[in-house]
């Protein structure tokens, strides 16, 4: 029996979308309904189409991030400019450590499915330019844009799954997203040295194309659950990203890079105005963005309120020191097989192989830990350690090693390190307020990736420098400097010495890959000390509330006028609901006593205007919400 109308009915009934004929039909509605279920609500279908598209994409990022290690000679003979292949490497990883954090915010100005097109698009056009450059400095430049890309999609991947499933369960399925991870970290090297001995270096960036193809196809289909309210117009969220901060931080670590070059790869003199103006720079740059993230931010990328609390930065530093182990290895164990033990690219690749397997093993171990016990100190402190005793395995390494030891030193290594970023990611979320897990996410990967961009930077320093001291002692004579440097230049150079030049080069390339272990497996250590102070939590406790959550009339909560903000679709429908709006601020609240009249509203208002998350937290702006609860 339909229900009747009464005196409090509307005489026009209100419409959700402009659409009358979709609002008026059973399609329409079953549509819309559709359109407007939050990521709990999500069928199994619809939720496993969006980690398909999202997990090949983070594979792909992965993939990239070690790709091009044992490419590099290849690469490099046909340029011949070997001293500058390692910016093909700290293109990337600079590009991703800058714009990463960017990712955050970007999810709720362009919703989750474009910002996820948004980082497929560059990483995409990136790889696809790669494939198609003539010279090494446009495929430097095609590395930046995949790198801008290749970041966003960790990041927007990050997100998506954080949107779908509670802090507990999302330790289990970070694990089996961290196996897609590791399997592009491992086969990056392996997959470039096989496609460049069979096909050529670049066709190992172009036959990633389909599955980029794919991705798009999948998210598109699938990610079309209900984004978090905008409460204003994109252009004023567009206003409030840290441009100055990520512009910043990017020339900092940019004129820092270039200053290592210069001076270690380049070989060029301190006195050389090139080095001094590279390292001023740098230093300048690292003050305005202190500054900027200060002072100036509205949405800081740094977020200096967590450099105040112990666990952030403690998980920062571990990040930082883990992902330099991480990359100092990856981007040369492939060189010690080529250059000391005289294999060809894919050979050497494929040692990387069982870096791939354990690091897939153990997020996939460490995420099923802590799902079954909900405790994640325990296993970081057992298998924290297992990181120093591969990098220990790595240096021991000679020429004669047998095939245990050359194939599986690694092993030790990446099941450590894989645990070590599970558990951390975690102990970080379980440790911060509701309306920060947002940008704790982001202050922890901007750590990881500047390790990344250090790892290769600065062990590439190291190992120029060292070797050019060992060749220098080993090779004399009227054409010595001439030779020295074609060595430099050109690893693959080494196979073509005569035998007695061929054992010198081979034990100073020995030397000088072997210092960059031991910094290696120093980083690892001091990892591993700082790690020791993070307590213990429950995850079922989760993280706690923030104070300022709750809607009390002096809470930092603002209703707008209209009191409503607008749930956006992917599919461009609009419902209007009402909500608060809240504002996460990065410091505590003021009392009444401390404000009053209009110079104290006006007070109040400016430290309204500098928020800690990167993007709004639907749980956290209205914990009594349908969409805060977790299903079963």
């Amino acid at each position: 029996m339909a229900s009747r109308a009464s005196e409090r009915d509307p005489l026009i009934p209100r419409r959700v979308s402009g659409d009358d004929d979709a609002h008026d039909s059973e399609t329409g509605k079953k549509a819309l309904e559709k359109a407007c279920l939050g990521p709990l609500e999500l069928p199994r279908s619809t939720r496993y189409g969006i980690l398909a598209g999202i997990w090949t994409a983070t594979f792909l990022s992965a993939l990239n991030q070690t790709l091009v290690p044992t490419m590099l000679p290849s690469i490099s003979s046909e340029f011949n400019k070997s001293n500058q292949a390692s910016w093909l490497g700290t293109s990337y990883l600079l590009a991703t450590c800058t714009f990463t954090p960017l990712y955050g915010r970007l999810c709720n100005v362009l919703g989750r499915k474009g910002a996820n097109r948004t980082a497929l698009f560059f990483a995409g056009l990136g790889v696809l330019l790669c494939g198609l450059s003539t010279n090494l400095e446009t495929l430097i430049f095609a590395r930046f844009l995949a790198g801008i890309g290749g970041g966003g999609l960790m990041t927007t991947s990050s997100i998506i799954v954080s949107d779908m499933y509670t802090l507990r369960n999302r330790g289990l399925t970070q694990g089996v997203q961290s196996v897609f991870g590791g399997l592009g970290l491992g086969l990056g090297g392996p997959l470039g040295g096989l496609v460049t001995d069979w096909l050529g270096w670049r066709w190992a960036f172009l036959i990633q194309m389909p599955l980029f193809c794919l991705s798009y196809i999948l998210t598109s289909i699938n990610l079309n659950y209900v984004t978090e309210g905008k409460g204003k117009s994109t252009k004023e969220m567009l206003k409030r990203i840290d441009y100055g901060g990520s512009a910043s931080l990017m020339m900092a670590v940019g004129s820092c890079l270039l200053f290592l070059s210069a001076k270690y790869n380049e070989g060029l003199p301190w006195s050389e105005p090139f080095v001094i103006a590279s390292v001023t720079l740098s230093a300048v740059f690292a003050v305005v963005f202190i500054v900027v993230e200060i002072f100036v931010a509205p949405e800081p990328v740094l977020a200096p309120a967590l450099l105040k609390q112990s666990i952030p930065v403690l998980v920062g530093m571990s990040n930082f020191l883990v992902a330099t182990c991480n990359f100092s290895i990856m981007y040369f164990l492939p060189m010690w097989f080529q250059t000391v033990v005289l294999t060809n690219a894919s050979t050497a690749g494929l040692h990387l192989m069982p870096n791939s397997l354990s690091m897939s093993v153990g997020s996939l171990f460490a995420g099923w830990v802590m799902h079954a016990t909900g405790r994640y100190k325990t296993i970081n402190l057992i298998f924290g350690m297992f990181p120093f005793v591969g990098a220990c395995f790595i240096y021991q390494l000679q020429p004669d090693s047998g095939f245990w030891v050359s194939w599986f030193s690694i092993v030790p290594l990446g099941f450590g390190n894989a645990v070590v970023l599970q558990t951390m990611l975690i102990a970080l979320l379980v440790h911060l307020p509701d309306d920060q897990m947002a940008v704790g996410t982001g202050f922890g990967q901007l750590f990881r990736g500047v390790g990344q961009v250090g790892g290769v930077a600065i062990s590439s320093a190291v190992f120029q420098s060292k070797l050019e001291t060992e060749l220098q002692k080993r090779i004399t004579g009227p054409d010595s400097q001439a030779l020295i440097k074609k060595i430099r230049q050109n690893a693959r150079f080494v196979v073509t010495l005569p035998p007695d030049i061929r054992a010198l080069a081979q034990e100073s390339y020995k030397v000088s890959l072997k210092s960059v272990f031991f910094f290696a497996a120093v980083m690892t250590f001091i990892a591993y000390l700082v790690r020791l102070p993070i307590p213990d939590k429950h995850l079922d406790s989760g993280p706690r509330s923030h104070k300022s959550q709750q809607p009390d009339e002096d809470s930092n909560t603002q209703y707008p006028s209209e009191n409503t903000t607008v749930v956006e679709t992917s599919t461009g429908l609009s419902t209007p609901t009402i909500r608060p709006v809240a504002l996460h601020e990065e410091s505590s609240t003021l009392s009444d006593g401390d404000l009053s009249g209009t110079e104290d509203s006006s007070r109040r208002q400016r430290k309204k205007k500098r928020r800690l998350s990167t993007f709004d937290d639907l749980a956290a702006l209205d914990p009594q919400a349908d969409y805060a609860k977790p299903t079963a």
